[in-house]
Order: C-alpha cells, then sequence, then structure tokens
C-alpha cells in the first residue's frame, strides 16, 4: 500500500520489499476496481479482469493505481510512484498555512510571490482555461464558496448584496503573472487562489508521468513538500506502461490496455441512479474527469441547491446533472469538467469544436420520467456502449 505498512520499516517500504510482500492480498481485487465497470447485462461490452490495486489518502480522496496482475517490479514502483501525491497535497492546500499556497495567497497582494516551476506552470494553465471557458472554471471564487457554505450551515440564501460583495474579491483578471521571474502578485486585496477544481488531476498527471517514466526514491524525496529528508537508497523503477489511475474516482488517467480490450473499461454512473451505470467507456491513454450535483446539494427554503458555483453569477450552476470530459492530461480533464458543468452545451460545444483531442458526455436535467439521455462531443467510435435505456444525441458540429 501507499501508506507505510504496519511492522516494516521505511527503508524496506521505500525498497519495495513490503509492497512486494503485500502482492498476493492485492492480487483478490478484481475488476470491481475499475470503477463500477460493467453494467449486468454487458453483451459485447469489454469487461473487467483480475487488478491489483494500491491506494492511499490524500486530497480529502482515495488515491488508488489499478494495475494488470503478474509484475511483481510494476508493484513496488506503483508504489513509491503513488506515494508523490502526499507532497503534492502539502504543496497544494489551502488548509494549511504553511503551504506554498498558501504562503501565496498571504503575500501576494503585497508584492510578487517567486512560485516553484511546475507549480508555476499549472497556474499559468489555469489562468488560460478560465479565459478559455469565459470565467466558466475560475480557481478565484473562494470567496464565493465560503459564502456559500457559510450561508447552507445558516440554512438561508445569500443575498445579492453579499454575493456581489464576493463577487468583487474573485477574477483571474486580478491575478498577474512575470512568466520571466516566475512570479505571481494579485492586484487588490481579498484575491486567493484555491486549485481545488485542478489539483487533483495535476497530482494525477505527475504520479502518471512517474509511472510512465520510471523513476527513483531520490526523485520523490526531492519532491516539492517532502519532509522526509534524502535518507533512502537510489532505486531505479522500470517504467509501467499499462495502469488505471484515479483520485476519488471522479478524476482518473488510463495507459495502456487491460485484458487485451484495447484499453481500460470504466463504467459512467446514472446522475439520476447513482447506483446504476449508464454506459461504459473503453479508455486508453486519456485523461477523464466528471463533475455533477447530484449526490452534494442542500435544500434551503424547499428548493434544491447544487455545490457546483456558477463563478460569472454567483449562484450554483444547474443546467445539466453531470458532465464527463476526456482529455490529454488530467488536470485539464479536471477544470474542464467543472467549466462545462457551469457554461453547459454553449461552452462544450465551442470549445470541444476548438479541441478536437477533447470529448465530453453531458447528460441533462430529466425531461420525463427516468429516462437518462447522454449527449457527446468528439466521442470516437468503440469508445462507449450504453446500458438500456439510455438515448445517446451526438452534439458534434457538422463540417
Amino acid at each position: 500500500m501507499a501508506t507505510e505498512p504496519t511492522g516494516s520499516s521505511r527503508r524496506d517500504f521505500l525498497t519495495g520489499r513490503a509492497a512486494q510482500a503485500e502482492a498476493a492480498a492485492a492480487l483478490r481485487e478484481t475488476g470491481d476496481a475499475l470503477i463500477d465497470s460493467m453494467p449486468e447485462d454487458a453483451g459485447a461490452v469489454p469487461s473487467a479482469g483480475a487488478t491489483v490495486r494500491l491506494q492511499t489518502r490524500a486530497m480529502n480522496c482515495e488515491f488508488a493505481v489499478i494495475l494488470n496482475p503478474g509484475a511483481p517490479d510494476e508493484l513496488a514502483a506503483a508504489s513509491r510512484a503513488l506515494d508523490l501525491v502526499h507532497p503534492l497535497e502539502s504543496q497544494l492546500t489551502v488548509y494549511r498555512s504553511d503551504s506554498e499556497m498558501s504562503r501565496l495567497n498571504q503575500r501576494a497582494a503585497s508584492s510578487p510571490v517567486t512560485v516553484e516551476p511546475q507549480l508555476f506552470d499549472l497556474l499559468v494553465g489555469a489562468r488560460q482555461l478560465s479565459q478559455e471557458t469565459q470565467g466558466a472554471f475560475d480557481p478565484t471564487s473562494g470567496p464565493l464558496i465560503a459564502l456559500w457554505n457559510e450561508c447552507r450551515r445558516a440554512g438561508r440564501l445569500p443575498t445579492s448584496e453579499e454575493v456581489d460583495a464576493a463577487r468583487q474579491r474573485t477574477g483571474m483578471a486580478h491575478v498577474d503573472f512575470d512568466v520571466d521571474q516566475r512570479t505571481v502578485r494579485f492586484d487588490r486585496e481579498g484575491i486567493e487562489l484555491n486549485l481545488g477544481a485542478i489539483g487533483k488531476g495535476y497530482a494525477l498527471d505527475r504520479i502518471a508521468a512517474r509511472l510512465v517514466s520510471g523513476s527513483t526514491s531520490d526523485d520523490v524525496a526531492r519532491a516539492p513538500g517532502n519532509d522526509w529528508g534524502a535518507e533512502t537508497d537510489t532505486i531505479v523503477d522500470p517504467p509501467v506502461l499499462s495502469f488505471l489511475l484515479h483520485g476519488g474516482h471522479s478524476s482518473l488517467i488510463a495507459r495502456g490496455d487491460h485484458k487485451r480490450t484495447g484499453g481500460w473499461p470504466v463504467g459512467l454512473r446514472n446522475p439520476a441512479v447513482p447506483t446504476e451505470n449508464m454506459a461504459t467507456l473503453l479508455l486508453r491513454d486519456v485523461a477523464m474527469a466528471t463533475s455533477g450535483a447530484g449526490e452534494q446539494f442542500s435544500r434551503i427554503g424547499g428548493m434544491r441547491y447544487g455545490h457546483i458555483l456558477d463563478p460569472r453569477t454567483g449562484w450554483p450552476a444547474d443546467e445539466v446533472l453531470s458532465v464527463t470530459v476526456l482529455a490529454p492530461t488530467a488536470a485539464e480533464a479536471d477544470a474542464l469538467s467543472t467549466a462545462f458543468f457551469v457554461g453547459g452545451v454553449e461552452i462544450a460545444r465551442r470549445y470541444c469544436d476548438n479541441r478536437r483531442e477533447v470529448a465530453a458526455l453531458l447528460t441533462p436535467q430529466l425531461r420525463s420520467g427516468r429516462t437518462v439521455e447522454l449527449w457527446t462531443l468528439n466521442i470516437g467510435d468503440g469508445m462507449v456502449f450504453v446500458a438500456p435505456g439510455c438515448q445517446v444525441t451526438r452534439l458534434d458540429r457538422t463540417t
């Protein structure tokens, strides 16, 4: 496992001896690890087989690497790669005052703050995604989120004046980047950056890159925010080319092949009936993220309000039930699933028209009974296997 096993030394854990000792127990994991992979009447739908699963808890969810069985050296490599999520969480969280993101938020309104190179690139990418989605994705939405959380606890809606005041402290236009100096500055007090809608995907991208390229334990020891020191032996891990990596089930990366199916079968939950799947996706060398308000909402004054806010209005988004995005990176998929949920079909179609490597599946609000619709953009043939009772409509523009 990615957390240190009871009774093993830190050196045993980092060299993979403890991970290899746990391999037999891990082999009991089956296709259930593939995120609710298959509908019962699968027919020709690719099915999941035996897998090995390693997991650890970080960023308030479970991070897991799922492997094809039979390669103990890959198990040890995956255990070490998965450990990278912990120093990344220490760097990105805004809930620890000593994290790099917290220090940035504390100081950037007063003077430019130098940012670690890969985090700086992430922030620049987040600005670009915010611009490309007309602000539907906005990592400065913290004041709005805090306002709504406070009002939900009080059992009331925020006033228009409260929403307007919070919106005055949001917007990526208030964040200045100096690319040459690699610094960030806010142009007013009250602005803060929160990577909650992109940070999990970024962590998956970093872990996946470590898996594909191979790694040494020294790489993990030098990761930002790591406090282990450099007491470990240098270990060279082999590349791991076939795996399913997920964070909290809503964000994942699929690489390589499982059971010679051409990819990894992943279930897409029905937002109207969360215990059922509405489709199965066959994913290979792609990242996926899903956003929805089906299970996270509050009732105020007899009305239902979802947890995903539209930063352009300050109120919960409600155009669709759920959005799933396929993209080259998990960070991009994470951000775009939020943006498409907020902006609906209009923003999703405009974006996918310009970026053919990005695909989306949107579930609109139910029109009648329990019939579920699935609207698709840029979804290739042979990728989606729909469960009975789900209606699919392609929204791709004709050329």
